[in-house]
This record gives structure tokens, sequence and C-alpha cells, in this order.
């Protein structure tokens, strides 16, 4: 079967790649806070403009400041290999962070600091409009879990609107304890049932939604 896009589709997709970009280009540029005096680049964030799943970590590290993409070091390597297990590919998702420069010494990123890059992720979401979210660490899942423990919540799917909100650990937090492994292959492991769920629900509201066939008559 051919799949045809319609230009009201394209439309809408050159739209998000537009905004997307422009995103990017005064991430690039920003001056809001004290991590443009350290960084060597922006990180704005890379991935499929269309993404069903989108992955929010919390920000660069060396490799990512060097290189200007995120999740390229070690951590991206095992996420990566996360996404193979889970059926996706980085082309397939949207990757990128709560704050889009390095925190000096890969410290954690200070209140002001995702404050000063909050609108920029706001647009993100916006514009991709994902499916899922995944947040990757304590600080990525704070906007939607306030007050939680990530050891005490990864895994388990919120609601937020028409999208689901599934909180990680962070691929680093494996590297640095290797008893965290496990349980971060075994919730990207639910990825794939987690979109299976979508589409069903999907389908199912667009079965219901149609009009009873009408039977034809002879009078």
């Amino acid at each position: 079967m051919v799949e045809t896009t319609t230009g009201d589709e394209r439309d809408g997709r050159e739209r998000i790649v537009i905004e997307l970009a422009e995103v990017a280009a005064e991430v690039k540029g920003c001056p809001k806070c004290e991590l443009a005096r350290t960084r060597t680049n922006a990180v704005p964030g890379d991935g499929n403009p269309n993404a069903r799943v989108m992955l929010i970590g919390e920000g660069p590290g060396y490799y990512e400041d060097r290189d200007g993409r995120p999740f390229v070091g070690n951590a991206g390597k095992f996420l990566n290999e996360l996404l193979a297990k889970a059926g996706l590919s980085r082309d397939e998702v949207f990757v990128t962070n709560v704050v889009k420069c390095r925190p000096p010494g890969n410290r954690d990123p200070l209140p002001d600091e995702m404050a000063a890059c909050a609108p920029y992720l706001e647009r993100q979401i916006a514009a991709i409009d994902p499916e899922i979210i995944v947040t990757l660490g304590r600080f990525s899942m704070s906007r939607w879990f306030p007050g939680e423990r990530i050891s005490k919540i990864h895994g388990h799917a919120k609601r937020d609107g028409k999208r689901l909100i599934v909180p990680m650990y962070h691929p680093a937090a494996a590297l640095h304890q290797a008893a965290l492994r496990g349980a971060i292959e075994d919730d990207f492991a639910q990825l794939p049932k987690i979109l299976a769920e979508l589409e069903a629900n999907r389908e199912a509201a667009t079965e219901a939604s149609r009009p009873p066939d009408q039977q034809m008559t002879l009078f």
C-alpha cells in the first residue's frame, strides 16, 4: 500500500522543521544564563521532527559540548543500545536536554539555568507534539513529577493531557552504578508495548467516531 501525503500534512511538517530550526538558532546564540560564558557549543537537540517519542535528558557533557549534539558520549552509546532493544533508532526519536549548555564539570543544572532554557524546551515539545516523553534523570522528570523520587517511580507512565510521560533513570546512571543497568533496560523494554497500546487506542477512537453504516433500501 502506497502512503500519500496531503498538502496540509506537508505544510505542517515544514512548519515543525522551521520552528525547530528557529529554536536551535536561538539556543546557539543564547546569552540568558552563566552557562553561555563557559560553553564551547550549545546543544539544542536533534532527531526526527515527527517523532512519536521524545527523550529529555539533563544537560550536555564534555563530548556533547564539543560536538554540539546531545548524547554522543558513553551515555549516548548506551542510549542507542537501549533504543535498539526497544525497536527504535535515533533517527525515529527526538533527543534534547533540560539545559542546552554544559554545566561546568558536569555539575547538576541550577534552577535559574533550567528556567532560562525552559521556553526553548516548551517550544520543542509544542512543535514535535510527541505521544510519549521519556524523561531521563531526576531533573528532567521534575517538571511532571515534582517532589517524587526517581527510584520510586521510574518506568511508571503518567498521562499529561493526550500524551504519556515516562520517567526513567539517566543512561549515565548505569555507567556509574552497574546495579541500575537492569532496571534501565527493563524500563526501555516497555516502550514498544506502550506505543502499541497508544496505537490501538487511537484506532479504536477513530473507529468509534465513524458514523454507522447506512443500509440501502429499495423503497
